[in-house]
């Protein structure tokens, strides 16, 4: 189909519907990306023009502008730093975002000789999308999946990888496999179909009919339960463990990780990409790789080559104590029929920390810092799931947390180079199964840089070997005597929920933590039954010491986030306003 009849085709399909119909738009096509402007009247008719024209044959992408009149446009309120002293220097491959894709990209591109930087807004690694999520590493990419998208391809191959991955970067994964659990007759018919549908994936699955045999494997799960589907490649990692892995290898083997560093524009000059702009300085480059997540269409339209639109879909989990992971020994999902085909419909996971997870929901939003958890979203989760797993109470909950899925409105992958910009390659739209597509997407784009002219010579020294600081909680006891044998501090437990020591926060500081946050995401001191209660004050302290900052200096996730900004002196002297 032709730009000029895929236009004509989506004023026609948008004449047809009641709401849409109303709406002052501007449409037009070029080389098959839609692009729409105009105002809505609410957020989800931005997003119902978006889904209508993505599902237009010929479509490759959809750059949607239209916005509702009712809601403010975001403003960026970042600050322009001094100059860094790394300004002007020169290099082969920047990639821009460090979340487990990027840093995927990163530690892949450290094979060769090459000089590559990663440019991090976040004062740490996988702060974004990465963090937010159950962990799961997915088998494959879902029943409403087609077999033949970027999506269902390089999940197969990502998880397939994980075995060799952990092994030498040293992060936790293991195979949990999924228990599919179907409690309705009606949809006993299905589990053929889904068995046929993962053979197209290439994926392997049991159905187990025998209700007898369901309990043998879950004896704890509901009474209703009457047959099952078992996904045995699926598996569960720590997401930002692995990116931290990952990113410590790259930088390990010569990779320049730049974090508290925003990309603020794109230089382009005779359509080839030339610089990156950043709030620190300049960098020179001829390839730039567009990993920024939720901003990647962002980073694409500062370099005048936007060819889709991220809209926030926002997924609200809840975690349980831990006492309660020993209950259950897969992941668990319910094998239902969807009201929404944009989720695979979340699941219970069972956390490699020993937490249970429950979620996600799905609820597009219109910003993508929206991730406040709801009370609403919350009991979604909860009705939803609970009546799968009856042992475990709602008093067991001990926090909840929300993501955002960074889609686009084609909702597969968009891995390719720009067709207008040389040098920049676009990946985006990584929504789940992002964790488990992480290193099979790091691949692809290594083919499109050398494709696209990028020279790779191996390294002969290349080091793929990573060893993490030992977990104190994970030891036997005789190990523990040992370390504290050799270093009195591991003696001091300084997160008591998760047994976290002196020893292993001052080990992930000099690791490059540096926030509450970076603690708590490398040692999960703060993670436990309490939520920092009684840690907090003592990972401060530790943190100012090992950095040399005043107290007051110490922030929860970087600049304007100090969690002591004034001391009881200065406070009473304000008259108990901190505004």
């Amino acid at each position: 189909m032709s730009d000029k009849e895929i236009v004509q085709k989506l004023k026609t399909e948008f004449s047809r519907d009641p709401e849409l119909s109303k709406l002052q738009l501007n449409v037009s096509c070029e080389d098959g990306t839609v692009h729409l402007e105009g105002e809505a009247e609410r957020w989800e008719q931005v997003v119902a023009l978006g889904r209508l024209a993505a599902g237009v044959a010929g479509v490759r992408g959809v750059v949607n502008r239209v916005w509702p009149k009712s809601l403010p446009r975001p403003k960026k309120k970042r600050k322009i730093k001094e100059k860094a002293s790394w300004d002007g220097m020169k290099v082969d491959v920047v990639i821009v975002g460090a979340g487990i894709v990027g840093a995927s990209i990163a530690r892949e591109l450290s094979r060769f000789d090459l000089e590559v930087v990663v440019v991090e807004k976040e004062a740490d690694v996988a702060w974004g999308q990465s963090k937010a999520n159950p962990g799961w590493v997915h088998g494959f990419a879902g029943v409403d999946v087609d077999p033949k998208s970027l999506k269902a391809k390089l999940c197969v191959r990502g998880n397939a990888m994980y075995d060799k991955l952990a092994q030498e970067l040293d992060f936790p994964f293991k195979r949990t496999g999924l228990l599919a659990i179907v409690t309705e007759e009606d949809l006993l018919p299905m589990l053929d179909f889904v068995e046929d549908l993962a053979k197209q994936h290439g994926v392997p699955v049991e159905i187990i009919r025998d209700r007898e045999e369901v309990f043998r494997l879950e004896p704890r799960i509901t009474e209703k339960a009457l047959a099952a589907l078992f996904f045995p490649t699926y598996g569960s990692t720590s997401p930002y463990l692995a990116a931290i892995a990952l990113a410590e290898n790259a930088v390990m083997n010569g990779v320049k990780l730049l974090l508290d560093t925003e990309v603020t524009d794109v230089i382009v000059k005779d359509s080839q990409i030339k610089e990156a702009v950043t709030d620190r300085g300049t960098i020179l480059t001829k390839f730039l790789v567009n990993a920024a997540g939720l901003y990647s269409d962002e980073i694409a339209e500062m370099a005048g080559a936007r060819e889709f639109t991220i809209h926030p879909r926002r997924g609200e989990m809840v975690i349980f104590d831990s006492k309660f992971s020993s209950l259950y020994s897969h992941n668990l999902a319910p094998a239902t029929l969807k009201s929404d085909p944009y989720t695979k419909g979340g699941g219970i996971a069972l956390s490699i920390d020993g937490n249970s997870i429950w979620g996600p929901n799905a609820e597009e939003v219109p910003y993508k810092k929206a991730t406040g958890t709801t009370k609403r979203g919350i009991e979604i989760v909860w009705e939803k799931f609970s009546q799968f797993v009856p042992n475990i109470p709602k008093e067991a909950m001990i926090t909840a947390f929300a993501g955002l899925r960074a889609a686009t409105y084609t909702e597969d992958f968009h891995i390719a180079p720009s067709r207008k910009v040389k040098g920049l390659i676009n990946v985006a739209g990584i929504q789940s199964p992002g964790t488990a597509s992480a290193p099979a997407i790091a691949e692809m784009v290594l083919e499109i840089l050398r494709k696209e002219g990028l020279h790779l010579e191996e390294k002969p020294d290349f080091n793929p070997m990573r060893k993490a600081p030992p977990s104190f909680h994970a030891l036997t006891n005789k190990e523990r005597e040992r370390l504290i044998a050799e270093d009195p501090k591991y003696g001091h437990v300084v997160c008591r929920c998760e047994h976290v020591t002196e020893v292993e926060i001052i080990e992930a500081i000099r690791r490059g933590a540096t926030t509450m946050d970076g603690i708590k995401f490398r040692t999960r001191a703060g993670m436990g039954r309490c939520q920092g209660g009684f840690c907090t004050p003592h990972v401060i302290k530790i943190l100012a010491k090992e950095l040399q900052i005043p107290i007051e200096h110490v922030t929860k996730r970087g600049r304007g986030t100090e969690l002591l900004p004034y001391e009881m002196k200065q406070l009473l002297l304000r008259g108990g306003q901190v505004g």
